[in-house]
């Protein structure tokens, strides 16, 4: 929602079509007083950059925060996300959820699939003939989790800056 409202005025382009972007859901989520059981839901992480017109009763006037997950909510997302993922022995779920602490869920996913990308580009390097040969080693998840470890600026992020 910050990216698709933003506050009004706020600056930035000439061609306002932030603003005619705004004014154009305040409308429509105006007009849907007509209709029944109709529920628009939006996210952010940044609701301070929301328009403030779509903060008031009527529109988006419930704000509810999803905080991080806990320990037993990250040791419930490593589980689901590496389920049906080839897993060495010897991969301590227990040290990961300690050293993940500040990572949202959609961060241990992606820690997940790079790990996964990391044994299948092992695999392929040794040209081994069979798929079961391929196993995420605790030190694939552990470079991962450094590689996507939150606020941590990437070298293509920092050529960006």
């Amino acid at each position: 929602m910050d990216s698709l409202a933003p506050s009004r005025g706020s600056g930035g382009s000439d061609s306002h079509v932030a603003e005619n972007i705004v004014s154009q859901l305040l409308t429509e989520i105006d007009g849907l007083e007509e209709l029944h059981n109709v529920l628009v839901i939006g996210a952010t992480n940044r609701v301070d950059l929301i328009d403030s017109a779509l903060l008031r009763p009527g529109r988006f006037d419930r704000i509810l925060e999803v905080p991080l997950p806990d320990p037993k909510g990250r040791e419930n997302i490593f589980k689901i996300h590496t389920k049906n993922k080839p897993l060495a022995n010897g991969v301590n779920i227990a040290k990961l959820v300690e050293v993940t602490d500040g990572f949202s869920g959609a961060e241990i996913e992606g820690v997940c699939n790079r790990a996964a990308m990391s044994a299948i580009r092992r695999y392929v390097t040794k040209a081994e003939k069979s798929v079961k040969s391929i196993k995420i080693t605790q030190e694939d998840i552990e470079n991962a989790i450094e590689k996507l470890r939150p606020g941590k600026v990437t070298p293509r992020q920092a050529a960006a800056l």
